[in-house]
């Protein structure tokens, strides 16, 4: 399995018991679909390795305690301790309506209701406080801030977002 294939689940953080249990920071606003998972990759020294998973359950609110097999102290469980957990891309939800995947509408056509047709979405930045779409138009790089207040339409079968940017933020960056 490539990471290219797979999506980000979450980080392990730190251990939870002597005997190998696992706290995992999840990245989701619906923690409850991952606490019936058999099994994750982990991402170790850039290669993703699978672990079978023995017990999975939340903990307090935005953390999942996990118990692999085969990882029974906490010196094993240390060794873990900041891997990334990864599950394949087929395994996500499908979304509707105008809820997407960043990795889902990178190659979309871009069109603005004022501008027309802004260009090509080439990725998102969400490393920022604000995630960032980044369309490339006529060789130069607009940035328009991912916004439910600007997002009109996703339309997966044509592969085109509609956006209303407020006036002028297209043509800061022509």
């Amino acid at each position: 399995m490539q990471k290219k294939d797979c999506f980000f689940v979450g980080k392990i953080v730190k251990k939870f018991s002597f005997k190998g249990a696992v706290l995992v920071k999840l990245d989701t606003d619906d923690p409850e679909q991952f606490t019936e998972m058999e099994s994750v990759f982990l991402e170790q020294h850039q290669n993703l390795v699978p672990f079978f998973i023995e017990e999975c359950a939340l903990h307090k609110s935005d953390l999942l305690r996990i118990k692999f097999e085969e990882v029974n102290s906490d010196k094993e469980a240390d060794l873990l301790i900041g891997c990334e957990l990864f599950l394949p891309l087929d395994l996500l939800p499908k979304l509707e309506g105008n809820q997407f995947y960043y990795h889902e509408v990178v190659g979309f056509q871009v069109e603005d209701i004022h501008y027309g047709s802004v260009g090509t979405l080439k990725a998102v930045n969400d490393a920022s406080a604000q995630p960032l779409f980044i369309i490339e138009h006529q060789g130069k790089e607009v940035l328009i801030p991912i916004n439910d207040d600007f997002l009109l339409k996703v339309d997966r079968k044509t592969k085109t977002i509609v956006l209303d940017t407020p006036e002028g933020l297209i043509e800061l960056y022509l």
